[in-house]
C-alpha cells in the first residue's frame, strides 16, 4: 500500500484504537514508535497489524542513537528490520540525537556538536541503518534548548551533508524548528530558506508550552497541546513552497478526544489538498 503523497496523518494511540481502526477520514495513516511493536506476537503487535490492514502505517524511532559515539545495536536493527518486513511501513525515520551510552538507554534525545568527527560517525550509523533494513530512512532535524560549542556545521548544511553522502531523506519537524529558534535566539524564517526542503519526505506538527521557570524565553517541545498558530504559519509557508508533502500530527501527552487530533489532522489535510497541483492524483 503507497502513501498518498498528499495526506495527513496522526500517531496511533491504544486510547483510540477502536476510533482509529474504524475511522474512514480521506488519505489517513498512521504513525507509531517502533519499540513498542519489536516483540514476535501478543496482542499489541496483532492490533498494529490490524490497523495496518486499513491504513498505511509509518515507524517513527526513538532509539537508533544515531549521533552516538557506537554504531546503532546489531539485535536493534534486526527486530526493527523483521518489523519493518511484517508491517511494510510507507517511511521509516529517526532523530538527529543520541541517546546511548556504554550500553545504556537514556529517556532524551540529545544534542551533540556538528563536528567533522560526527558527520563521518553519523554518516556511517546511516548507511549501517540502511543497509540493515534495505531501504532509505528519514533523519528528524533536533529542538534544542541550550546553545552548545564547537560546531563546524550549520544545521542545515550538516542535514545536506547527510542527504548528500547517504541518500536518506529528511523529517522536517516545524515546532522543532520554531521551539528551537525562539530558544537559540534564531530566526525560523532564515532557517527554512536553508533547509534543503528537496529531501523532504515527511513533516511533523506538535504542539509546545512555555516553560514554568523561565516562561516564553524556553519553549518545551512538549507535543501536550494544540498546534501553535504561529507553527501552522510556518508549514503552510512550506508546503506552497514545496508541495503536498506527508504531515503527521503529533500528540504524546495530555490526548485530548479523538475527534480534536482528527479536526487538527483535517486542518493539514485540506492544506496539503490546496497546494496539490491540479494535475496530481492520489493513487
Amino acid at each position: 500500500m503507497a502513501l498518498c503523497p498528499f495526506t495527513a496523518g496522526l500517531g496511533l494511540k491504544p486510547q483510540h484504537y477502536d476510533e482509529a481502526l474504524h475511522c474512514t477520514a480521506t488519505g489517513l495513516w498512521w504513525e507509531v514508535h517502533p519499540e513498542n511493536y519489536l516483540a514476535e506476537g501478543g496482542p499489541r503487535l496483532a492490533w498494529l497489524e490490524a490497523i495496518r490492514a486499513r491504513h498505511p502505517v509509518a515507524l517513527h524511532g526513538v532509539s537508533l542513537s544515531l549521533a552516538a559515539d557506537t554504531p546503532p545495536d546489531a539485535a536493534h536493527l534486526a527486530r526493527l528490520a523483521a518489523l519493518a518486513r511484517r508491517v511494510e511501513p510507507v517511511i521509516i525515520s529517526e532523530h538527529l540525537a543520541w541517546s546511548k551510552w556504554r550500553g545504556q538507554y537514556l529517556p532524551d534525545l540529545l544534542p551533540f556538536p556538528r563536528t567533522q568527527a560526527a558527520l563521518h560517525r553519523i554518516v556511517d550509523n546511516i548507511a549501517r541503518t540502511q543497509d540493515a533494513l534495505q531501504r532509505p530512512i528519514a533523519i528528524e532535524n533536533p529542538t534544542h534548548y541550550l546553545h552548545i560549542d564547537g560546531h563546524d556545521w550549520l544545521e542545515t548544511e550538516f542535514l545536506t551533508e547527510l542527504v548528500q553522502r547517504t541518500g536518506c531523506a529528511l523529517l522536517l519537524d516545524l515546532n522543532n524548528v520554531y521551539v528551537s529558534a525562539n530558544n537559540l535566539g534564531f530566526d525560523a524564517q532564515t532557517y527554512l530558506d536553508a533547509f534543503p526542503l528537496h529531501a523532504v519526505a515527511e513533516i511533523h506538527l506538535a504542539g509546545h508550552h512555555a516553560d514554568p521557570v523561565h516562561g516564553d524565553a524556553l519553549l518545551i517541545d512538549s507535543h501536550d497541546a494544540s498546534i501553535a498558530p504561529v507553527v501552522w504559519a510556518l508549514y503552510e509557508q512550506v508546503i506552497a513552497r514545496t508541495g503536498p508533502v506527508p504531515t503527521l500530527i503529533e500528540r504524546d501527552d495530555n490526548l485530548p478526544a479523538f475527534s480534536e487530533l482528527l479536526a487538527e489532522r483535517d486542518k493539514a489535510h485540506n492544506a496539503l489538498t490546496a497546494a496539490q497541483p491540479e494535475e496530481a492524483a492520489c493513487s
